[in-house]
């Protein structure tokens, strides 16, 4: 839809007739804070006026709220596992008009081709889709990626339309280094007057000065009240995140007030299906925010045009003259649940249904992911080398773990699962270059009694990772994973009890998201059977392998110290 200034100044003055007028309404100012009833009238697909309008098209709305569309600033699409398209219907039906992603799951494996394919498979969605470059591909060099991408890999795509900055600056302490790579990446997006997200879990003092100097302005890796004060403190915007395993929002609201509150916006970050269908995205965000405390037009106004205006978005966030109608209709503010939304002025969700155009898959060639050294049983063995094994411990609804000192459970001179103690086998296999690679360590906090889970979505450079409680349950998962071109999967023994695969990169699948949703929960079904005390094995799984969230992680090259930035021996 093209914006024609000419017809848009027309119709605001009421030489023409407009599309659609919405009538008796209650106006929620993000600008003013104010609430009051309203019309809003809207014109080839912008708003173009308030108050009475001839129109084509009126539509009453008894009484009902209108609210700008809300805009989630931080998210990984890859993380939902289904397509772009997908993705759109399960988020629109609940007010989501505008994503920013960050595309470094797929580009991590697939480099600018995956790009490519999120770029081409975003145009024309009932959705705005903006793009924040992959800035750690790979996060770091203790880990195996698919690629490597450059700061003059990513300059070409700088000069796309839906391309508003630098994603998630992830590997922290090479910022804090001055490594040449990476500020060669900062410095291209500067000159381009484009943002820099940040991701800087635990940094403080000097060191986040550190990094917040070299032009990094955000940040969605605060865990606690403290850390998100001190970089509020420093200039930082506080991204406020709500994920499936990243759950800060109780943590940090207390923070945000009537002063501070423009500095703050909304974030999933990375969040499944089932929970996008169950409890919502931004929308379930602003209610939870809502129920802790927070006034109802200060939580809409973090969820809309505080983002947007971060992002340097000019003509989306709010309903007002000259902007986008991407407009989401409510009941009432103290339960968000949309029951029209509105995309550039065009339907798209009437009570949590989709009813907009659904968009094809991208036609863009995608090389197969999975390439993997042969594997056998006796891969996974551990020789016993000590008494005491560094150990993962599990914080629940936390991607940050803990790091503890156990005894080793030994059976033949063998490192093995301690299943009554809940101290698991966990691998990662490197499955871009058939290196070979096989990372060993131990896990705790999944509660599996039996069998094993294996998934090749494991952040960032999204090996194959896998728990479990016997090597070959463990052996099974693993072939299955490669078998299936990329998924997730559950084993006892010999026997694969469940899967889903994941062709696109390993990372998402072409299915419908109502297949996606089902297979979903019975792979969780099956995990409980299994003894598995966690919501959303899969989710966290996938975060064990991440080399930049503290303390303690697993690559396919080995246990990873986040905090000293180094690879560390499993036996102590």
């Amino acid at each position: 839809m093209k914006f024609d200034i000419r017809e848009i100044i027309k119709a605001a003055k009421g030489e023409v007739v407009v599309d659609l007028l919405l009538t008796n309404g209650n106006l929620v100012n993000v600008f003013s804070g104010e609430v009051y009833p309203e019309s809003v009238a809207i014109y080839n697909g912008f708003i173009v006026g308030f108050g009475n309008y001839r129109a084509k098209k009126v539509l009453n709305l008894s009484g009902k709220y209108i609210s700008p569309g809300f805009i989630d600033g931080h998210v990984h699409i890859e993380s939902s596992m289904m397509s772009v398209s997908e993705f759109a219907r399960a988020v629109v039906p609940k007010g989501v008009t505008s994503v920013i992603t960050d595309a470094h799951e797929i580009a991590n494996v697939l480099g600018i081709d995956g790009i490519k394919y999120m770029l081409e498979s975003s145009k024309n969605q009932p959705l705005n889709v903006f793009f924040m470059l992959p800035s750690c591909v790979p996060a770091t060099n203790m880990e195996t990626a698919g690629a490597k991408l450059s700061g003059f890999d990513l300059y070409p795509f700088l000069t796309e339309k839906w391309v508003v900055g630098l994603g998630e600056v992830m590997n922290f302490p090479a910022v804090v280094g001055a490594d040449e790579n990476l500020i060669d990446k900062i410095k291209i997006v500067k000159w381009g007057m484009k943002r820099i997200d940040g991701h800087s879990p635990g940094l403080s003092g000097r060191a986040l000065s550190a990094y917040i100097s070299a032009g990094i302005a955000s940040d969605h890796e605060s865990t606690t009240l403290k850390e998100a004060k001190e970089k509020l403190d420093k200039g930082m915007y506080v991204m406020v995140r709500e994920g499936t395993s990243e759950r800060n929002l109780k943590e940090l609201i207390p923070l945000v007030n009537e002063k501070n509150c423009s500095r703050f916006f909304f974030v999933t970050d990375d969040r499944h299906p089932q929970d996008l269908v169950n409890e919502g995205s931004i929308d379930y965000i602003i209610r939870k925010a809502v129920s802790l405390g927070l006034e109802e037009v200060v939580a809409i106004k973090m969820a809309t045009l505080n983002t947007a205006e971060y992002f340097h978005l000019p003509r989306i966030g709010a309903v007002a003259p000259g902007y986008q109608a991407d407009i989401v209709i409510l009941d009432n503010l103290k339960n968000i649940k949309p029951k029209m939304v509105f995309r550039r002025g065009e339907l798209v969700a009437v009570n949590g249904r989709f009813v907009g155009r659904k968009v094809k898959l991208a036609d863009v060639p995608l090389r197969g992911s999975i390439n993997v050294k042969w594997l056998s049983e006796n891969d996974f063995i551990i020789p016993a080398l000590k008494k005491n094994i560094q150990v993962i411990e599990i914080i629940p609804q936390q991607i940050i773990t803990k790091r503890k000192i156990a005894p080793a459970k030994i059976y033949k001179k063998y490192a093995v699962s301690n299943i009554k103690n809940d101290i698991l086998k966990l691998v990662v296999v490197e499955r871009h270059l058939a290196s070979g690679n096989i990372g060993k360590g131990f896990v705790n906090g999944f509660g599996l009694k039996k069998g094993a889970i294996a998934s090749s979505v494991a952040h960032d450079s999204h090996n194959i990772i896998c728990v479990g409680c016997d090597d070959k349950s463990i052996f099974t998962a693993c072939v299955e994973i490669v078998k299936m071109g990329g998924g997730l999967c559950i084993t006892d023994g010999k026997k694969v009890l469940g899967k889903l695969p994941l062709t696109i990169a390993g990372l998402m699948t072409d299915k419908s998201l109502e297949t996606v949703v089902k297979e979903l929960e019975k792979l969780v079904k099956i995990s409980k059977k299994l003894g598995c005390v966690l919501d959303n094995p899969f989710m966290t799984l996938s975060f064990l392998a991440l080399p930049v969230i503290p303390e303690l992680k697993l690559t396919d090259k080995g246990l990873v110290d986040v905090n000293k930035m180094k690879l560390v021996r499993l036996f102590v």
